[in-house]
């Protein structure tokens, strides 16, 4: 262990350096948006972390599982920067650049105390820092859990330096805590004790030939052996009861898809194109060929690491390091229906630049001006890994464009069809989403989201009844797919089928009774039963769950209407249009309740008459029902002829609209209004938007 007296004004610029590369390459992401894979359940759709850091959400983050995976604290950095940042995405983006830019410099940092190398340090901090693999870790969101945990990876390995030059129960101890975090972080530093293993080989050179010496840093570790062996155990168990496709993909298919894998990211490490969000698996079987291949291959380095682990002992440590953090995400252990990916190299991937870093350097002394084709071949390497790293991050900017890459840099990727679909239906383009969906099925005939989907797009085109048959496959595939009885309810609700509705609102509640959209759709449904109490009482629990929610608040003021608590409504309309001052139905409630109350203490013209106004700017001049609102609030002011004129204008509207029951209501109005009398006069019900 080798530790140089540098300069610290040098290893402060190399710093200074390094976190300059990574903000060159990821500063664009604080102009991305979310994207629609697993951003939602992490963050912005979830409603105990998008309400921010309470006591109780901290409590909610220890004891739930979010997305089938345990990792508390990393829950907790996402209610951090909601409380920071709201659900603006650039600030949960810089949270991201931050934790990686902290991470790349702990790692510049820690190499140098374990090696006394600052310039290799430097060039390993720096292509961990902006590969292109490292783009899915830090350019998105809801794998906060890659850049954290690797902070605290790192302060772990800079602690366990620590002790190992003067060994004491408060240095273990900072180092287990350290670790503990971690794990809290992403249970996937579980490996990391046999990592502290071979570090203690090389570079710390703690081996010796005594076998009291080994078994005396395997009981070191064994601390730390505790503290992930339950972490390791129940994440287990959460994702293969979580994730369907463990059941899916035979060991044999797993193992051998495993050796692929580790193959397949060290040509990605050396040839970074083509990368995506989601890679599949491709057909029932992998080649057999493939598998041979690999698994030659895999032996081979390693026996060839064994041998020269005298001359060349990093090419062991960090050969060993590459395997053995890829081992609990390597698909022996299946937690996803991906055949490999990304953001599993963040941290096993330095292993590898250890040991080619290393090698490298040795093997230039002794060529003809070897430090100067080192330097410029680092440049090139740098350089190139920096342009596609931004080339790729390019492709986060939204779910849109992220799926659409995937579509280009894949064959047969279902997920990536039903995904962009899903995005396209997000931005209200269903035509297009229905094409996607399509092509989702093509692949997969039980695509569940898939069908889900279709159904959606169908619907918003006005056709519930081919709706309705896709919901039904959707259903057959997946009867607990997020939102699937939602939308069957929403569908059924637009056919007058409430019977039917009602009872896939209460299943969808059941499977997700935080699903704050199914509490308001079914309390609106219930308004229109009179079940007042019923309805109340599920609004009330849509905005526990989103405080922000207009459309909640609004149905609520009109279920407080409706029980005559009609103060209470009107501040919850008003506290409505505090949330979304261009909310139309708040403006048209409080417009005809100002102007039609029975109660005088209620009754403003003039505010009736402003509110009346700002629902016509947001619903054009052709809505018969919004000129009932000019003609009620002029009415209220004493001004009947300018009411005549409005009622009139809307009873030529609604004729020409064949709106036979409002126009009748319009004459009865006009003639009320030619009496010199307001519409409070005969109005009985003034609750809700005419």
């Amino acid at each position: 262990m080798s530790n140089r007296a540098t300069p610290v004004w040098k290893i402060a610029g190399l710093c200074i350096l390094l976190a300059s590369l990574v903000w060159l390459v990821f500063g664009q992401t604080l102009g991305h948006q979310f994207v629609n894979l697993d951003d939602e359940s992490y963050v912005y759709a979830n409603p105990v972390v998008s309400q921010g850091l309470t006591a109780q959400a901290i409590g909610w983050a220890s004891t739930h599982i979010v997305s089938h995976n345990w990792h508390p604290l990393t829950t907790i950095s996402h209610m951090v920067d909601c409380q920071l940042f709201d659900l603006k995405p650039a600030g949960h983006h810089f949270t991201n650049v931050m934790l990686h830019t902290i991470a790349a410099i702990l790692l510049l940092i820690v190499l140098h105390q374990m090696t006394g190398a600052l310039w290799r340090s430097a060039f390993v901090a720096a292509i961990f820092a902006i590969h292109p693999l490292r783009v899915e870790s830090v350019a998105w969101i809801a794998e906060r859990k890659d850049v954290l945990s690797a902070v605290f990876f790192m302060l772990t390995i800079g602690a366990y330096v620590q002790f190992v030059r003067r060994p004491t129960f408060l240095r273990y101890l900072i180092l287990s805590i350290f670790f503990a975090l971690g794990l809290m972080s992403k249970p996937m530093l579980v490996t990391v004790p046999f990592v502290l293993l071979l570090l203690d080989y090389w570079p710390l050179r703690r081996f010796q030939t005594a076998r009291s010496t080994i078994s005396k840093l395997l009981l070191e570790k064994i601390p730390l052996l505790i503290l992930a062996a339950p972490v390791g155990a129940v994440t287990v168990l959460i994702q293969r009861h979580g994730i369907n496709s463990v059941e899916n993909l035979s060991p044999p298919w797993r193992i051998g898809n495993a050796f692929v894998s580790l193959l397949i990211y060290i040509r990605q490490m050396l040839w970074p194109f083509d990368l995506a969000v989601f890679y599949p698996h491709s057909g029932d079987q992998l080649p057999l060929w493939q598998i041979a291949i690999s698994s030659a291959l895999f032996i081979a380095i390693t026996a060839a690491v064994f041998v020269v682990r005298k001359q060349r002992p990093y090419f062991l440590s960090g050969w060993l390091w590459y395997v053995s953090m890829l081992a609990p995400v390597i698909g022996i252990i299946q937690v996803g229906s991906q055949a490999h990916a990304d953001r599993y190299t963040y941290l096993p991937q330095i292993g590898l630049y250890l040991a080619a870093t290393w090698g490298m350097a040795d093997f230039s002394l002794r060529w003809l001006n070897g430090r100067l084709i080192l330097r410029i071949s680092a440049g090139v390497v740098l350089g190139l890994s920096m342009w596609r790293a931004w080339n790729q991050a390019s492709f986060w900017r939204d779910s849109q464009s992220l799926w659409n890459h995937a579509l280009t840099a894949t064959d047969d990727n279902d997920l990536a069809h039903e995904r962009l679909a899903s995005a396209l239906l997000d931005k209200d383009r269903p035509d297009e989403a229905i094409v996607q969906a399509q092509l989702a099925i093509n692949l997969k005939a039980d695509n569940a989201s898939a069908q889900n989907d279709f159904g959606v797009a169908l619907a918003r085109r006005g056709q519930p009844e081919e709706a309705i048959t896709h919901f039904w496959k959707a259903l057959e595939a997946d009867p607990n797919l997020s939102r699937l009885h939602y939308n069957i309810a929403n569908v059924l609700v637009a056919k007058g089928d409430a019977a039917q509705a009602t009872l896939h609102y209460q299943k969808q509640l059941e499977i997700d009774p935080n699903f704050a959209e199914a509490h308001n759709n079914f309390a609106t449904l219930l308004l229109r039963e009179g079940h007042l109490d019923q309805a109340t009482d599920h609004l009330a629990k849509a905005l526990q769950l989103k405080p922000n929610y207009a459309e909640a608040r609004n149905n609520l003021a009109v279920a407080l209407s409706q029980k005559g608590r009609m103060d209470e409504a009107v501040a919850q309309w008003e506290k409505t249009l505090s949330i979304d001052a261009n909310n139309l139905d708040a403006h048209s409630n409080l417009a005809w309740v100002l102007a039609t109350s029975p109660t005088s203490s209620i009754r403003n013209g003039s505010m009736a008459l402003d509110h009346a106004q700002r629902a016509l700017r947001l619903s054009g001049e052709s809505n018969p029902r919004i000129w009932r609102l000019f003609a009620a609030a002029e009415a209220e002011l004493g001004r009947f002829d300018a009411a005549i004129d409005a009622a009139e204008k809307a009873l030529r509207l609604a004729e020409s609209q064949n709106n036979v029951a409002l126009a009748r209501t319009l004459e009865s109005n006009i003639a009320l209004f030619r009496n010199a009398s307001p519409l409070r006069d005969i109005n009985q019900a003034t609750t809700s938007q005419p």
